[in-house]
């Protein structure tokens, strides 16, 4: 910047450049629909994740400040997300309802150009990718202080639908309300999850207010929207979401609170000859121990970074264990060393 420009020499500068830039970002999004155009005629997926990476990727790359790289990613994922849009709009359904944390994990995967329909169960989530009615499903599967989600486990053991990818999300809880005054806080509504990861907090600010159980920590805020008395526990996106006020943010007792989700799809994308892929298997009982094919993990692939034992659901004379798996392999033999073994497996 030379010392004699004005402000209003600095600001022609930019808005030449925010020309050049819808100029540019128009120009890519008339060569996405010619991609789109090209796939229809091949019948080729859509959506490519390793595709998305890769731009990530190059970005990263390619940024040599000042702008830090989240920001870059943040910039191109709803870039890529208006751009897919005009190819084909990208349904995704998640675990309802809107401004909760799987709803921001949504966001944070997808953009905010794609169709994220909220659903009332983790079952129904299911039910829209298996009948074609949505694209990409989104569950919660474990966070670090409450633990795996078991009824996720149990629907991927009835379920055909092929684990995509992981989001961890940072789980934030804020105390919300209409005034954004804690004196004016008479009673706090959230989920049980939430209120008891802030317990010690409430315990200390708000020791004589009571707590309201609700089945959601949007549904919370949506409560506390039209009362002036109550407060709600929840994420950031539902105070946007609902108009409301932050009383106090970061209330979570512990630091570190993450929540892992899953999204997945019907059909299982064809891979490069070398990739990294998150899958979960499923052994009875018997099989840990009679079969020995935990032992032949080292014939699926290189690196094992996660492996995770999880008893499901008890049935009579079928109790069984997930295990979770993030894994390096080759594409030809990722799956034969585990269903040599008659292993239901689930990628």
């Amino acid at each position: 910047m030379s010392k004699t420009q004005s402000l209003e020499q600095l600001r022609g500068e930019i808005d030449q450049i925010d020309s050049n830039l819808v100029e540019l970002l128009n120009q890519r999004a008339r060569v996405a629909s010619d991609v789109g155009r090209l796939k229809a005629g091949q019948d080729r997926d859509f959506h490519v994740p390793s595709r998305e990476r890769e731009v990530h990727e190059r970005v990263a790359r390619l940024n040599q400040g000042p702008l830090p790289e989240e920001a870059f990613r943040s910039i191109f994922r709803e870039i890529m997300s208006a751009c897919l849009a005009l190819e084909s709009p990208v349904k995704v359904a998640f675990l309802g309802p809107m401004a909760t944390f799987t709803h921001m994990a949504a966001m944070q995967q997808f953009g905010l150009s794609a169709q994220l329909v909220p659903q009332k169960s983790i079952p129904t989530v299911f039910e829209e990718v298996e009948k074609g009615r949505a694209l990409y499903g989104v569950v919660p599967v474990e966070n670090s202080t409450e633990g795996m989600v078991s009824h996720t486990l149990d629907m991927f053991v009835e379920s055909d639908l092929k684990i995509t990818a992981e989001v961890l999300l940072e789980v934030s809880h804020d105390l919300l309300s209409r005034t954004g005054r804690m004196e004016d806080v008479r009673k706090v509504y959230s989920h049980p999850q939430a209120l008891a990861q802030c317990r010690h907090w409430l315990e200390e600010n708000l020791p004589n207010v009571p707590l309201v159980d609700v089945a959601s920590t949007a549904l919370a805020a949506q409560i506390v929207s039209e009362d002036l008395s109550a407060a709600a526990i929840a994420g950031c996106s539902a105070a946007e979401h609902y108009g409301l006020k932050v009383v106090r943010s970061r209330i979570e007792d512990q630091v570190n609170n993450f929540t892992r989700l899953l999204w997945y799809r019907a059909s299982w994308q064809s891979l490069p000859v070398m990739t990294k892929r998150r899958f979960c298997f499923r052994l009875r009982m018997n099989q840990v121990s009679s079969t020995g094919c935990l032992n032949r993990l080292p014939d699926v692939g290189s690196t094992f970074p996660r492996l995770n034992p999880v008893q499901s659901r008890p049935r009579p004379g079928n109790i069984s264990f997930f295990w979770i798996c993030r894994v390096m392999f080759l594409r030809h033999r990722l799956a034969r060393p585990l269903k040599s073994y008659g292993v239901s497996v689930n990628f």
